[in-house]
Protein backbone atom coordinates (compact mmCIF):
# COMPACT_ATOMS: atom_id res chain seq x y z
CA UNK A 1 0.00 0.00 0.00
CA UNK A 2 1.12 3.56 -0.67
CA UNK A 3 2.24 5.65 2.30
CA UNK A 4 -0.70 7.42 3.88
CA UNK A 5 -3.41 5.21 2.31
CA UNK A 6 -4.73 2.16 4.15
CA UNK A 7 -7.16 -0.29 2.55
CA UNK A 8 -9.48 -1.82 5.14
CA UNK A 9 -12.44 -4.19 5.14
CA UNK A 10 -15.42 -4.41 7.47
CA UNK A 11 -18.15 -6.99 8.09
CA UNK A 12 -21.74 -5.97 8.80
CA UNK A 13 -23.48 -8.91 10.42
CA UNK A 14 -27.07 -8.64 11.64
CA UNK A 15 -28.93 -11.07 13.88
CA UNK A 16 -32.41 -10.32 15.23
CA UNK A 17 -32.01 -6.56 14.71
CA UNK A 18 -28.62 -6.44 16.43
CA UNK A 19 -25.21 -6.05 14.86
CA UNK A 20 -21.93 -7.78 15.65
CA UNK A 21 -19.45 -5.24 17.00
CA UNK A 22 -16.07 -5.42 18.63
CA UNK A 23 -14.87 -3.27 21.48
CA UNK A 24 -11.20 -2.65 20.96
CA UNK A 25 -8.37 -0.59 22.30
CA UNK A 26 -7.08 1.98 19.78
CA UNK A 27 -4.48 4.56 20.78
CA UNK A 28 -5.20 3.83 24.45
CA UNK A 29 -8.97 4.38 24.11
CA UNK A 30 -11.80 1.85 24.01
CA UNK A 31 -13.77 2.17 20.77
CA UNK A 32 -16.53 0.29 18.94
CA UNK A 33 -16.17 -1.00 15.41
CA UNK A 34 -17.57 -3.59 13.08
CA UNK A 35 -15.20 -6.55 12.73
CA UNK A 36 -12.65 -4.87 10.48
CA UNK A 37 -9.01 -4.61 9.61
CA UNK A 38 -6.33 -4.04 7.06
CA UNK A 39 -5.85 -5.78 3.76
CA UNK A 40 -2.64 -7.82 3.90
CA UNK A 41 -0.14 -8.18 1.07
CA UNK A 42 -1.29 -10.72 -1.54
CA UNK A 43 -4.79 -11.00 -0.06
CA UNK A 44 -8.13 -10.44 -1.81
CA UNK A 45 -10.74 -8.20 -0.19
CA UNK A 46 -13.03 -11.19 0.39
CA UNK A 47 -10.28 -13.22 2.03
CA UNK A 48 -9.40 -10.24 4.22
CA UNK A 49 -12.91 -9.66 5.55
CA UNK A 50 -13.40 -13.35 6.32
CA UNK A 51 -10.02 -13.49 8.10
CA UNK A 52 -10.54 -10.29 10.09
CA UNK A 53 -13.99 -11.37 11.26
CA UNK A 54 -12.66 -14.73 12.42
CA UNK A 55 -9.64 -13.19 14.17
CA UNK A 56 -11.62 -10.47 15.92
CA UNK A 57 -14.81 -12.36 16.85
CA UNK A 58 -14.32 -16.09 16.28
CA UNK A 59 -17.29 -16.01 13.87
CA UNK A 60 -17.01 -17.58 10.40
CA UNK A 61 -18.24 -14.89 8.02
CA UNK A 62 -19.74 -15.59 4.61
CA UNK A 63 -20.02 -12.33 2.65
CA UNK A 64 -23.12 -12.02 0.47
CA UNK A 65 -22.86 -8.44 -0.81
CA UNK A 66 -20.81 -5.27 -0.72
CA UNK A 67 -22.50 -2.47 1.19
CA UNK A 68 -20.20 0.29 0.04
CA UNK A 69 -16.80 1.84 -0.47
CA UNK A 70 -15.82 4.59 1.97
CA UNK A 71 -12.96 7.06 1.80
CA UNK A 72 -12.08 8.96 4.98
CA UNK A 73 -9.08 11.02 6.02
CA UNK A 74 -8.00 10.84 9.67
CA UNK A 75 -6.06 13.98 10.43
CA UNK A 76 -5.06 12.50 13.80
CA UNK A 77 -3.42 9.47 12.12
CA UNK A 78 -2.39 11.46 9.00
CA UNK A 79 -3.83 8.60 6.99
CA UNK A 80 -6.52 8.16 4.39
CA UNK A 81 -8.60 5.00 4.76
CA UNK A 82 -10.41 3.23 1.95
CA UNK A 83 -12.91 0.88 3.58
CA UNK A 84 -14.82 -1.80 1.73
CA UNK A 85 -17.82 -2.91 3.79
CA UNK A 86 -19.45 -6.29 3.25
CA UNK A 87 -22.60 -7.82 4.68
CA UNK A 88 -23.45 -11.45 5.11
CA UNK A 89 -24.05 -14.27 7.54
CA UNK A 90 -21.80 -15.58 10.27
CA UNK A 91 -21.53 -18.80 12.23
CA UNK A 92 -20.57 -18.30 15.88
CA UNK A 93 -17.68 -20.27 17.32
CA UNK A 94 -18.60 -23.62 18.90
CA UNK A 95 -16.53 -22.71 21.96
CA UNK A 96 -14.72 -19.61 23.21
CA UNK A 97 -11.74 -18.66 21.05
CA UNK A 98 -8.82 -16.32 21.64
CA UNK A 99 -9.44 -12.98 19.95
CA UNK A 100 -7.06 -10.63 18.15
CA UNK A 101 -4.75 -8.47 20.24
CA UNK A 102 -6.53 -5.29 21.28
CA UNK A 103 -10.05 -6.79 21.16
CA UNK A 104 -11.62 -6.41 24.59
CA UNK A 105 -15.12 -7.77 23.92
CA UNK A 106 -17.61 -8.82 21.27
CA UNK A 107 -21.13 -7.35 21.43
CA UNK A 108 -24.46 -7.67 19.63
CA UNK A 109 -25.85 -4.11 19.60
CA UNK A 110 -28.97 -2.45 18.22
CA UNK A 111 -28.60 0.74 16.20
CA UNK A 112 -29.99 2.67 19.19
CA UNK A 113 -27.29 1.19 21.45
CA UNK A 114 -24.64 2.05 18.87
CA UNK A 115 -25.95 5.63 18.62
CA UNK A 116 -25.92 5.99 22.40
CA UNK A 117 -22.19 5.18 22.32
CA UNK A 118 -21.57 7.37 19.26
CA UNK A 119 -18.57 9.21 20.65
CA UNK A 120 -16.88 5.83 21.11
CA UNK A 121 -17.11 4.76 17.47
CA UNK A 122 -13.72 4.11 15.89
CA UNK A 123 -14.45 6.39 12.92
CA UNK A 124 -17.35 8.09 11.14
CA UNK A 125 -17.31 5.20 8.65
CA UNK A 126 -18.74 2.83 11.28
CA UNK A 127 -22.17 4.48 11.50
CA UNK A 128 -22.24 5.39 7.78
CA UNK A 129 -21.67 1.73 6.78
CA UNK A 130 -24.40 0.60 9.15
CA UNK A 131 -26.87 3.20 7.89
CA UNK A 132 -26.13 2.30 4.26
CA UNK A 133 -26.78 -1.35 5.15
CA UNK A 134 -30.07 -0.45 6.83
CA UNK A 135 -31.02 1.64 3.76
CA UNK A 136 -30.65 -1.51 1.65
CA UNK A 137 -27.54 -0.53 -0.27
CA UNK A 138 -26.01 -3.64 -1.82
CA UNK A 139 -23.58 -4.34 -4.65
CA UNK A 140 -22.82 -7.75 -6.10
CA UNK A 141 -19.60 -9.43 -5.02
CA UNK A 142 -18.75 -10.08 -8.65
CA UNK A 143 -17.93 -6.39 -9.12
CA UNK A 144 -14.64 -7.22 -7.36
CA UNK A 145 -11.79 -8.77 -9.27
CA UNK A 146 -8.54 -9.86 -7.69
CA UNK A 147 -5.70 -10.04 -10.18
CA UNK A 148 -3.21 -12.47 -8.69
CA UNK A 149 -0.07 -11.89 -10.76
CA UNK A 150 1.39 -15.33 -9.99
CA UNK A 151 -1.84 -17.11 -10.93
CA UNK A 152 -2.17 -15.09 -14.12
CA UNK A 153 1.41 -15.98 -15.07
CA UNK A 154 0.39 -19.66 -14.74
CA UNK A 155 -2.58 -19.13 -17.06
CA UNK A 156 -5.22 -19.11 -14.32
CA UNK A 157 -8.06 -16.56 -14.33
CA UNK A 158 -8.76 -13.75 -11.91
CA UNK A 159 -11.06 -14.32 -8.94
CA UNK A 160 -12.95 -12.35 -6.33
Amino acid sequence: MSPGIDVTVAAIIERDGRFLFVEERASGTLVLNQPAGHLEHGESLLTAVVRETLEETGHRFTPSDIVGFYLWRSEEAATTYLRVAFCGAAEPPAQPVPLDEGIVAVHWLSRAQILSRGRHLRSPMVLRCLDDYLAGRRYALDCLTYLDIEALAQGKTAHA
